[in-house]
């Protein structure tokens, strides 16, 4: 190593100016701001989403009680499911046993000027039916939760790749001056115990780890080590991150270690998060009116909660949000548990479209309501508390916003609804949508992995879904 970067060289030099960057920061905090430009400077089509925030029901909400009416499957319920259907077909925990046909548990409505067809569980999406797109007809290739969740958040099934909210800040940047570009937050329902949600889900893969995901916890300290020791003001603290990264400023000029420059970022962004997460969390200024809109109170960490945190955020320059809602794995006690998943959610998801439009925020948020997979037509349990089995040939979500075309219901599947036949979607196809309405060209947008180009819409001919799209 040369002299001239000695240890002790490297600190005087790294010493010189350190007050007045503190002070700087101090008066200007933007000057601390982590770069939040994407790889993409220029982008190849026209953006009609600045940003996402995708709604995941973790465990697979049943699609034939919520969304996807077959009158067909209720004049079958009790019967045997026709071979024609099932034969040499992968299920997960109904393999080898009778199957049985189990009609929809519960009524559905047409709602709006669309007619949409939803549940009766639902009223409250009901009213903004003329506002969303209701995709009945996506597959996955999936089974099991957490291979599900992998596929659905990156593509593959294989843990280690990055999440979509990863691809998406490393292509576009984030416009947030003072908090992460993806930020997570998770929820669960009121019912039993639900499956864990692992961290991988949200990971930045082999990408560089600042675009990884930040989950804020819903109750007690959003963070943790969020709140300075006693003792510790802001300024010293200020002071200490402008001394640590310019030391590690030096370090990555000799090295060109790009996980260096994640640290930086990842210094500065966390000195700033400690003054902006506290004032995001605090939704008591947002008024009686916004929190009955929700059916939220301060601080109970609710799914409806984190739906009006997503909107802060949103308003914040959050590139993309994730909320998971736990507790839709329903093997059993279907039509007990459902209607709970269900009014825990529906107010909430109306809310936040409502709210979103009040502010001009609609237009361009691209919003996504799904699970990791659907349910089986075929009943799990012949008696007491019967659910339904995961199924990857047919299950329902729903999109809004950001140049999704409103009132309208795609695809079909058969008339029991086991498989999607009509306008079959894949998840890479969604992936490619998604990206095409941030403006990013999905099979032109990679990066070089163990030598191969990879994308996050992966390189199984996806296509955009060009017929949900205004």
């Amino acid at each position: 190593m040369n002299d001239s970067y000695k240890r002790r060289a490297i600190l005087s030099r790294a010493s010189q100016g350190l007050g007045g960057i503190a002070l700087a920061t101090l008066l200007d905090p933007g000057l601390l701001v982590a770069g939040s430009l994407g790889v993409l400077r220029k982008l190849p089509l026209p953006q009609k989403a600045k940003r996402v925030i995708w709604l995941t029901m973790a465990g697979g909400p049943s699609q034939l009680e919520l969304f996807d009416h077959k009158p067909k499957l209720a004049e079958m319920d009790g019967k045997p499911m026709p071979e024609s259907f099932t034969k040499g077909q992968q299920l997960a925990q109904l393999q080898g046993q009778k199957l049985v046909c189990k009609g929809p548990m519960f009524g559905f409505a047409k709602h709006g000027k669309c007619q949409m067809e939803l549940s009766q569980l639902l009223p409250h999406l009901g009213s903004v039916a003329d506002d969303i797109c209701l995709v009945r007809s996506m597959t996955t290739d999936a089974i099991n939760h957490d291979p599900a969740h992998m596929f659905m958040n990156t593509g593959s099934q294989i843990a280690g790749r990055p999440s979509m909210g990863a691809w998406i800040t490393y292509g576009l940047g984030s416009e947030a001056e003072d908090l992460p570009g993806f930020v997570v937050m998770v929820s669960t329902g009121k019912g039993r115990t639900p499956q864990p949600i692992a961290a991988r889900q949200w990971s930045s893969g082999f990408l560089p780890s600042k675009h990884q995901g930040v989950q804020l916890r819903s109750q007690g300290d959003p963070v943790l080590y969020l709140t300075s020791p006693d003792g510790v003001t802001r300024a010293r603290q200020g002071a200490d991150v402008a001394a640590i990264n310019a030391l590690n400023k030096q370090h990555a000029a000799l090295c060109d270690d790009p996980e260096i420059t994640t640290r930086i970022a990842q210094y500065e962004m966390a000195f700033q998060m400690q003054a902006s997460v506290p004032e995001l969390m605090d939704i008591r200024p947002e008024g009686r009116k916004t929190l009955e809109l929700y059916g939220c109170t301060p601080g109970d960490g609710s799914f409806a909660s984190n739906c009006l945190l997503a909107r802060r955020l949103a308003e914040r320059g959050t590139r993309f949000i994730q909320l998971y809602h736990r507790d839709w794995d329903h093997h059993s006690l279907l039509r007990e548990e459902l209607p709970l998943r269900a009014k825990e959610v529906d107010r909430a998801c109306m809310a936040l479209i409502t709210d979103l439009k009040q502010r001009g925020l609609f237009d361009d948020t691209l919003i996504v309501f799904s699970g990791e997979f659907g349910r089986t037509p075929m009943a799990q349990g012949n008696k007491g508390p019967i659910g339904r089995d995961h199924h990857n040939k047919a299950m329902s979500m729903w999109l809004a916003g950001a140049g999704i075309q409103r009132g309208l219901t795609f695809g079909a599947t058969d008339e029991l609804g086991y498989a999607a036949q009509e306008n079959i979607t894949t998840v890479h196809d969604l992936h490619a949508t998604m990206l095409h309405q941030l403006g990013i060209q999905h099979d032109a947008f990679s990066f070089k992995f163990q030598g191969l180009d990879a994308r996050l819409s992966g390189v199984e001919g996806a296509k955009v879904i060009k017929k949900i799209l205004s």
